[in-house]
């Protein structure tokens, strides 16, 4: 096939598609049609690059013309060649036709080449966003069961090595022996920690909503119950109130992501020595958007790293207890589902991030 740009070109008069093919062959691969049916046919056999129309001719006119040739194919950028024009036929030509361009009649041979220069460019530009479309969505598809055998292929069997550690130290004598097991459960609490930040990391940064109705009540019970599994809390304040009385629709991965993080940071850099402990929880939620604060008496983040802490890796805290990720994905949460996150914070005083979020009920 050749490489030329492939140009339709439709006319109802002999001389002006002999004098258009004569005067562009060289530089186009030119094909005609001498009206706008076997315009169509042609349109449905072979593949076109721009596809240029008269506007007055027998039958159909370039503008319906084109009207149908939305039908066949969409893709050729569409030019319509008049030696009149009003307002209405350039808005019927625009909304009906989606004509890329007009070009006057008698038309100029340098204004038509970089006519067809132009709208080919556009062509190929469009079928490469097209392409790259196709191969995002592959990507997306294979993302998918990435993470669905992140969060089973790797967790099962790492549970079951935390599961054979537990037993091993019912059995086990020796406090050395404990030792090493109290190693290998810390290493596993860690990787599996580190399996949920990725599958969390998956979540937050998903362009797409999956939109459901939002019960609070639930979502944070169950969570305070795995919280409450794996660090005990005995020694915090949990105050926990939740003011839902109306139906709420968001994304509920996000929303866990969210809630996860800003409680995990709240609990994690508490104040080694620090008395009275707490994390509060307040939740308000009408029709139109959800409030969501917690504050915690922790350590507090240096004012100097408000702006960088959402930053993907960053820490704010010599403390190695985390990854750098939590707060990038609060974040990147917040914005993909159109709310707002604000911070306050002092050091040595505790922390509170404040965020809204709106209903995603269309």
């Amino acid at each position: 096939m050749t490489n030329k740009i492939r140009v339709l070109y439709i006319d109802d008069e002999d001389n002006n598609l002999n004098s258009f093919k004569a005067s562009l062959r060289k530089d186009f691969h030119i094909i005609t049609a001498i009206d706008a049916e076997d315009g169509l046919r042609i349109a449905e056999k072979e593949e076109f690059h721009v596809v240029i129309a008269d506007q007055r001719m027998p039958g159909l006119t370039g503008v319906e013309f084109f009207e149908k040739l939305m039908h066949i194919n969409p893709d050729p950028i569409r030019i319509l060649l008049t030696g009149y024009s009003d307002i209405a036929s350039v808005i019927d030509a625009i909304n009906k036709g989606e004509v890329y361009r007009f070009i006057d009649k008698p038309w100029n041979l340098e204004q038509i080449k970089n006519a067809i220069k132009n709208a080919s460019e556009i062509y190929f530009t469009k079928k490469e966003l097209k392409d790259k479309n196709e191969r995002l969505k592959k990507v997306h598809s294979e993302m998918n069961q990435f993470v669905y055998s992140l969060s089973h292929e790797l967790r099962g069997p790492l549970m079951s090595i935390s599961g054979v550690s537990k037993l091993a130290k019912m059995e086990a004598k020796d406090p050395s022996i404990l030792e090493y097991f109290d190693m290998i459960d810390s290493a596993t609490l860690r990787l599996d920690d580190f399996i949920y930040k990725m599958l969390d990391f998956y979540r937050s940064t998903k362009i797409d909503n999956k939109v459901s109705e939002i019960s609070f009540d639930e979502i944070v019970n169950q969570q305070l119950e795995a919280y409450k599994e794996k660090w005990g809390l005995e020694d915090i304040n949990i105050d926990i109130n939740i003011n839902q009385a109306t139906k709420f629709y968001s994304d509920d991965a996000k929303l866990r992501v969210i809630l996860n993080n800003l409680f995990s940071n709240a609990y994690k850099f508490q104040k080694i020595e620090g008395d009275s402990k707490f994390i509060k929880l307040i939740i308000k939620v009408d029709e139109k958007e959800a409030l969501i604060q917690i504050e915690d008496n922790g350590i507090g983040i240096d004012e100097k790293y408000h702006t960088e802490v959402f930053n993907l890796f960053h820490r704010a805290t010599q403390r190695n207890v985390g990854s750098g990720l939590g707060l990038y994905m609060v974040k990147e949460s917040v914005i993909q589902m159109g709310g707002e996150i604000k911070l306050e914070s002092k050091l040595d005083h505790g922390t509170i991030f404040t965020i809204s979020l709106p209903s995603l009920k269309k």
